[in-house]
This record gives C-alpha cells, sequence and structure tokens, in this order.
C-alpha cells in the first residue's frame, strides 16, 4: 500500500494507488514467455548460459564496467540506478543490472535421466522459497526440480535472484498433474521418497538409492493426500532441538545433504 502522506485524503491514496499500479503495468515486459532477472549472479549467470535469449540488458555504468570486465560480451543499454528501480518492486536489490529474456524450455517429465535425485514441489508458492531450493539442488548436484504450471511462482524476478544463477544449472520441469508425474517417474526406476512431518520413519534411516525423488510439500499443509497416496514412502526429517520443524527450502537442503551420504555410502 502507498504510504500515505500528512494530509492526503482517501480519495487521494487511492489515486495514488491506480497511478503506480498503471505505471507497473506499462513497465512489465511484453509477451507470455517474458522473465525478468537482476542481481548481479543472477543476471550473469543467464548471460552466460548459451540458451538464453536476451530481449534487454540494462546496467548502470558500473556494472557495465565490470560485465566488460568479467568478459561478458552482450552490450547492455547504460542507465542511471533510478530506469532499473522504476520497473522492479520497490526497495529491490538489483546491484545496477537487469534482464528481459525468454523462459528457458521445460523439458518433459518423461525426458529426465533416471540417474541422481530429483526434487518435486507440491505446491510450494513462496518464490523466495522456491530460489533457495534451486540453490540448494545446483549447490547438492540434483539433476532437475518438477513443480506443477498452477500453484507455483514462475522462474523469474524475486526468485531468479533468490537462486543466485541456479536457474542456469538445474532444469525446471513444468507439469500439469503431479501425480501422474510422480507415476512417470516411477516407472523410470524412481524411488519416490515424499516428506512430511507426519512421516512413517526418519529420512536418514529409510535406506536410499537413486534415481531419487524427493517430493516436499508447502509450509503450513505440507503435502496433499494425493500426493502422499503417490509416493513410495512418506518419511520426516527427525530434529534433535526443541524446534521440530524446518523452513521447506532448509528441509530441501537437509533432505539432499541425507541422499547424497547414503548414494556415496557414507
Amino acid at each position: 500500500m502507498t504510504p500515505r502522506k500528512p494530509g492526503a485524503t482517501r480519495e487521494q491514496i487511492e489515486r495514488r494507488e491506480r497511478f503506480e499500479r498503471a505505471r507497473r503495468d506499462s513497465l512489465r515486459p511484453a509477451g507470455d514467455a517474458a522473465v525478468v532477472i537482476y542481481g548481479w549472479h543472477a543476471v550473469t549467470a543467464a548471460l552466460r548460459n548459451p540458451q538464453r535469449r536476451v530481449r534487454k540488458l540494462m546496467a548502470t555504468e558500473n556494472a557495465a564496467r565490470r560485465l566488460a570486465e568479467e568478459g561478458i560480451t552482450v552490450k547492455p543499454e547504460v542507465v542511471r540506478p533510478a530506469a532499473i528501480a522504476e520497473r522492479l518492486l520497490p526497495d529491490t536489490v538489483h546491484q545496477g543490472l537487469y534482464l528481459e529474456t525468454e523462459a528457458l524450455p521445460s523439458p518433459p517429465i518423461e525426458a529426465l535421466p533416471a540417474k541422481g535425485t530429483v526434487l518435486v514441489l507440491d505446491q510450494i508458492t513462496d518464490p523466495h522459497n522456491v530460489g533457495a531450493i534451486f540453490r540448494s539442488a545446483a549447490a547438492f548436484g540434483a539433476t532437475a526440480i518438477v513443480t506443477t504450471q498452477r500453484h507455483s511462482p514462475e522462474a523469474t524476478g524475486a526468485l531468479a535472484k533468490a537462486a543466485s544463477g541456479a536457474l542456469e544449472l538445474v532444469p525446471l520441469v513444468n507439469v500439469q498433474n503431479l501425480a501422474r508425474a510422480l507415476e512417470a517417474l516411477k516407472a523410470a526406476g524412481f524411488l519416490v521418497v515424499g516428506l512430511d512431518s507426519s512421516g512413517d520413519g526418519d529420512l536418514a534411516a529409510l535406506g536410499l538409492r537413486t534415481p531419487l525423488a524427493l517430493v516436499l510439500g508447502a509450509e503450513g499443509k505440507g503435502l496433499r493426500q494425493l500426493t502422499k497416496a503417490t509416493c513410495d514412502h512418506v518419511a520426516r526429517i527427525d530434529l534433535p532441538g526443541a524446534i521440530k520443524s524446518l523452513n521447506v527450502s532448509n528441509a530441501a537442503a537437509l533432505a539432499l545433504y541425507v541422499a547424497g551420504r547414503q548414494a556415496s555410502g557414507a
């Protein structure tokens, strides 16, 4: 909501809010495939990805100089910081870089190689959490992330910033029906394990193997009932401290670590 200026009437405030919404809408990139990425790590990783098709690159003078120093040959439009800030939500940390690009292709679930660990997200809608999950997936060598086309954030903006370049490293698979996607993974030989506080046992004691699909649900709601029923196992993460639950992005990192240790025989 627009901060209320001293003496402003409700009508003036509402008019100002309508103006701000219209201004932001006019600055949005055109086309359904447009993706906005900002921040140093997210933008430079995208520029180094040959699969990205750049539409617009804006940079402050300092950021443009640094791009050249790092050998990135895409020439930006050099602008003042305010020109980037006005395209984004207030207080967004853009670090002098703004990129409009087309979305990366989403491979079909059947095309995923039957190896390693895949993360499956059951209606996790917070872009910061999903971005952090991407970053952990890249760090632990996950082979893909699977999300639903609905009830999932787009791979743009805050999600891309939180992923810190991981969108370029971990394939994102969008599916219409999560239960059918899990069945496809099982048919390909994946062990499908859901993570939920109501799980039958600790994930570390389950005896994991690859190829593995770890399924995570939204905070609060957890896994949906049909998702649970489709999994081979539903496990929990036992914690020794007084707090018995983790943020979903932290749970994803810990689950990837446990899976990696078992896969390596450690």
